[in-house]
């Protein structure tokens, strides 16, 4: 017999990353999924804090897309490690102080370091070429896949015959025939294909968790930089500039008013 394949899927909660790791489970391969927490992307958190998001779902979107794949999730703090990402992107910043390609790469290296220490064979992303105007261009993504160390380990199947094959597909464990060709910033193809695929209920498909691709965030999180006198922060920080009106009277002084009751109730 055969050896059964196993593949990392790197798990963002949102509707890419659940139609990639499937179109990949449907072909046999043996499927785990790994997220790596930030501290930045924790929409649930606002959800469960704010009357005006009182109709959305309370949860966290990458267990639950976990659960409908009914796969295994790693999840994996990355604050402390991840801060050098963000204050020293080798490749700049994209959105306000997303650091967008740095991101996708560190990340992608880290799932390689946990393919390795768990005899998995290769990596899944839910990227699609032209998606994104920085980390998921045609120039950009063979860059995460040299940079990351992963080159061709890394599938990326809603993008697959736009892209060259990779080593699983030379070698025969999946079939390019069996995946994608999107490209571009709409998400109709994925919708449908997952109406195909039996998932009627997922995380907005335009969007992101991220805060620092946020504005107003992003200006938050420079402000206190510039109040303390350096580039640093703790998860303390992160959730507490994502809650209220910031309003800085004088340079060593901050106001934070909440603009409604859940916010005046946390934490």
């Amino acid at each position: 017999m055969s050896q059964q394949r196993k593949a990392v899927a790197l798990i963002s909660g949102g509707l890419d990353s659940m139609l990639a790791s499937k179109a990949v489970m449907e072909q046999g391969i043996h499927v785990e999924g790994i997220n790596f927490f930030t501290g930045f992307c924790v929409e649930g958190h606002t959800h469960a804090i704010r009357k005006q998001d009182a109709d959305k779902v309370k949860r966290n979107n990458s267990l639950w897309v976990a659960e409908q794949l009914g796969i295994k999730l790693h999840i994996i703090d990355i604050i402390e490690e991840y801060k050098q990402v963000l204050l020293n992107p080798k490749h700049g910043y994209g959105a306000n102080l997303n650091p967008c390609l740095d991101c996708k790469i560190f990340m992608v290296n880290k799932a390689k370091q946990w393919m390795a220490e768990n005899g998995f064979d290769f990596i899944i992303t839910g990227e699609v070429v032209g998606q994104r105007p920085m980390s998921q261009r045609k120039q950009t993504m063979p860059i995460v896949a040299a940079e990351s160390g992963a080159d061709d380990l890394l599938v990326r199947p809603l993008s697959a015959q736009n892209l060259p094959a990779t080593l699983p597909e030379r070698e025969g464990w999946i079939s390019r025939e069996k995946m994608f060709g999107f490209s571009g910033r709409s998400r109709k193809p994925q919708m449908a294909l997952a109406k195909e695929y039996g998932f009627a209920d997922y995380a907005q498909p335009a969007g992101g968790c991220c805060f620092l691709t946020d504005e107003a965030y992003s200006l938050k999180l420079v402000d206190l930089w510039k109040a303390r006198g350096e580039r640093d922060y703790d998860l303390d920080d992160v959730m507490l500039l994502k809650v209220g009106r910031h309003i800085r009277p004088k340079p060593h002084f901050k106001v934070i008013v909440a603009r409604e009751d859940g916010e005046a109730r946390w934490p």
